[in-house]
């Protein structure tokens, strides 16, 4: 097995408004981590090409006073949402085209949204049958629509190929959290990001939690010393098992892995990479959004049978160690009949801190156990409509928004844990990141597609 290229460690920089990073970090990534795969000869990704981003970067805009457009590509219970989410954001807005590989789910959310808006319905929801594209080429017929604003909700796996030709056509873009399911689609979403700056766009990725009024001033507060400095962190995602779908006579192998595309690692990333990306999102928030030095971490699937279940496992838990000496742990499971817990445990030289952003309870305390701070704030507000409003808000008043870097590091720290799971070895943020591992498919034809093999750990390389 050939061994991947580990260049100098490239550090994804955070969210800014001001957005200085750009050129030069893309450059410092290219260089590093890409050209000495393409002058291996080998591809950087399955899903997107790169391409050289050149010139200066984009001022930010004036603002935008426009009838905005909106294409909507991947239906569904999550999409719909974002989409209603989207038009309520800004009034001057309508939906004007949209997509899905399948015209059961199209139908199904057109109905949905357009309930969900009620009488503004006819003036806000303007999607004729023309403008209803099914198949697997919909997304790039609804960016040719003449849209201003694309939101990205299908198959984590798409997100790369979607988020690139949406860019590329000078596109605004909210897409779901993660942002890809291997190395080579990070890679590709990182050149959609500089892409992205260069051309002044507005992209928000769907960490809602980021968005999240209470999480938002717990954070501040451990980020700005209330707890000391920060010892040791803990974060869980232990819930039940996602929805599973009986295979239908009619559908293709293709078609029966899209429909339980929670069960399928190339689809999905594996849960730890498609929903337990939360906590381990917020775990990176906790210590300064740092990347990790290296991951160990456990896997396997104890509960699990059947087709429907795919390849996925069912519970991780990972160490990970950064410079200085911290390890952070996580821990994460879909199982039916066990205890559920969705929490942030923190310690530091001051206090700990225990977070549960579903109940609103941010609490940090002294060694002795008596409060040092306890949020009080605002808790009426919907995190998912937050990042809809500041995403439409950057868009009007001209203010730089790329959450896309922010959002690449946080999907590649739970990337290189689900590889660090199905192998058994310790993996490197270098190796991750410059990882050839491609889940892409070998044809997007609905026809025959052998479900992968279950990983198993000291049997399956590190690719």
């Amino acid at each position: 097995m050939t061994k991947p290229v580990s260049p100098a460690t490239p550090t994804i920089p955070p969210e800014s408004a001001a957005s200085p990073w750009t050129r030069r970090y893309f450059v410092k990534t290219a260089t590093s981590v890409l050209a000495p795969m393409m002058a291996a000869g080998c591809a950087t990704t399955g899903a997107a090409k790169p391409g050289p981003v050149t010139g200066p970067v984009a001022p930010t805009l004036p603002p935008d006073t426009r009838p905005l457009k909106l294409g909507w590509i991947g239906c569904g219970g999550r999409g719909s949402g974002a989409i209603v989410q989207a038009l309520t954001a800004d009034p001057n807005t309508t939906l004007h085209a949209m997509a899905d590989a399948f015209g059961d789910r199209l139908d199904k959310s057109w109905n949905a949204v357009n309930a969900s808006m009620g009488d503004a319905a006819a003036q806000r929801v303007q999607v004729p049958e023309e403008r209803r594209f099914i198949g697997m080429d919909g997304y790039q017929k609804v960016i040719d629509s003449g849209v201003d604003v694309v939101v990205l909700t299908s198959y984590p796996h798409f997100y790369p190929k979607h988020l690139r030709a949406a860019v590329e056509a000078g596109k605004h873009v909210f897409v779901e959290k993660p942002v890809a399911v291997d190395g080579p689609g990070v890679r590709s979403v990182l050149e959609s990001a500089a892409l992205a700056e260069k051309k002044g766009l507005r992209v928000m990725v769907g960490f809602c939690w980021r968005y999240h009024d209470g999480m938002r001033a717990f954070f501040d507060q451990v980020n700005g010393g209330a707890m000391g400095d920060v010892l040791s962190v803990h974060t869980t995602y232990h819930a039940g098992t996602l929805p599973r779908h009986p295979r239908k006579p009619e559908w293709s192998d293709l078609e029966f892995q899209m429909r339980n595309w929670w069960h399928f690692h190339w689809l999905s990333g594996d849960h730890i990479v498609e929903q337990a990306v939360h906590s381990i999102d917020r775990l990176s928030w906790a210590i300064g959004d740092r990347q990790p030095l290296r991951v160990t971490c456990l896997g396997g699937r104890a509960a699990r049978s059947g087709p429907e279940h795919g390849n996925g496992f069912d519970h991780f838990s990972a160490i990970y160690e950064y410079e200085g000496g911290l390890r952070a742990h996580h821990t994460c499971r879909q199982i039916d009949g066990c205890p559920k817990d969705n929490t942030d445990y923190l310690q530091g030289t001051k206090g700990s801190a225990i977070c549960t952003g579903f109940s609103n309870k941010f609490d940090i305390i002294d060694r002795a156990g008596k409060p040092l701070w306890s949020y009080g704030g605002r808790t009426d507000r919907n995190m998912y409509q937050n990042e809809h409003n500041e995403l439409f808000a950057a868009i009007r008043t001209g203010r730089a928004l790329n959450a896309l870097p922010r959002g690449a590091r946080s999907t590649l720290t739970a990337i290189m844990a689900r590889m660090a799971a199905y192998t058994g070895e310790t993996v490197t943020w270098e190796q991750a990141m410059a990882s050839l591992e491609d889940l892409t498919p070998p044809s997007y034809e609905f026809g025959p597609l052998p479900t992968p093999p279950v990983a198993i750990p000291g049997q399956t390389k590190f690719v």
